[in-house]
């Protein structure tokens, strides 16, 4: 469980981080976020980690690089908790959309605790717009899991109530081996399972994608694979984590200036994509809400004698 909250920064309009301590002494982050102009009674975001650290080194999160272990289902049911606590004590959450991204520090699909809290959320909160969303490199061997998964958006959350989104971050394989460095599945397998996943009345699943400039990027050569009437495209900008500064990664598209993803976004919908330019607010990369990057701050400046 989490025995108490550290530290927390960020801006109660916008984003805040939260650093909570669990119980054997390791620290993680989850945070509350809303999406302007959209207001926090319209929709609601909470991202949660998974693992304490991650075993994937990607060069543009700040997660990875250190890993202790899987949160038990209690420890990640402590972040949503507190989370929701704070803003609806009684569990009753009237929010038309109440997003909860299990996308914070580590793969979700590395630990079977989520499938435990995603089976036990429906009947924890009163929550009508509960849309539990999991982001995942699909990484290897963990073919149970899928098929666990998907099992349970078909009992609990059809019509739309769940979002899959696998982070590709490369149209050919081998520059994603370079930007997802872990075994992982092929885009072949990862199309299969898609055509299983999405059934009528749900959403698309997404193919996300922080393109970086110094490797090729072909929406053209996805075509084969994923169908439009399957997947859509969510394409960010790559965050300026530390990580990404110490690979000296530059991204495609340009947080500050949204334009420069014009190209990109009109030649995946020349390919019949949904696409969606996803840019946050640039001072959500101040707040450090972005993609596992606070607690790594956090941990070097901060004295050893506060974080322990």
């Amino acid at each position: 469980m989490i025995s108490e909250i550290v530290h927390r920064t960020g801006e109660d309009e916008l984003a805040e981080v939260f650093i909570g301590r669990l119980d054997d002494g390791a620290l993680i982050e989850f945070v509350e976020s809303v999406q302007p102009p959209v207001s926090r009674e319209e929709k609601l975001v909470l991202i949660v980690s998974n693992l304490k650290g991650c075993p994937v080194d990607c060069p543009i999160c700040d997660a990875g690089g250190s890993y202790a272990g899987r949160l038990t289902a209690d420890e990640l049911m402590a972040q949503i908790d507190f989370l929701i606590g704070r803003r609806f004590p009684d569990r009753r959450v009237p929010v038309p959309k109440l997003k909860i991204q299990f996308a914070r520090m580590g793969d979700p699909a590395f630990n079977d605790a989520v499938l435990d809290v995603l089976e036990d959320l429906p009947r924890r909160f009163d929550a009508p717009g509960l849309m539990p969303c999991i982001s995942t490199i699909a990484p290897a061997g963990r073919e149970a899991w899928f098929e666990r998964l998907l099992d349970i958006k078909e009992s609990l959350y059809r019509d739309g109530r769940f979002q899959l989104q696998f982070s590709l971050h490369a149209t050919d394989e081998a520059t994603r081996q370079v930007m997802v460095p872990a075994r992982t599945w092929t885009f072949e397998e990862i199309a299969s399972y898609g055509e299983r996943f999405m059934t009528s009345g749900d959403r698309k699943v997404t193919l996300n994608f922080a393109p970086a400039a110094r490797y090729p990027f072909e929406p053209e050569r996805l075509i084969t694979l994923f169908s439009p009437d399957v997947f859509l495209i969510k394409l960010t900008p790559i965050n300026p984590t530390r990580s990404s500064g110490e690979a000296g990664l530059t991204g495609l598209i340009d947080p500050a200036d949204s334009t420069t993803a014009d190209a990109l976004v009109e030649r995946f919908r020349a390919c019949g994509y949904d696409t969606l330019l996803s840019i946050g607010e640039l001072r959500e990369n101040e707040i450090s809400s972005n993609c596992g990057m606070y607690i790594s701050t956090f941990t070097e400046y901060t004295p050893a004698a506060v974080r322990s």
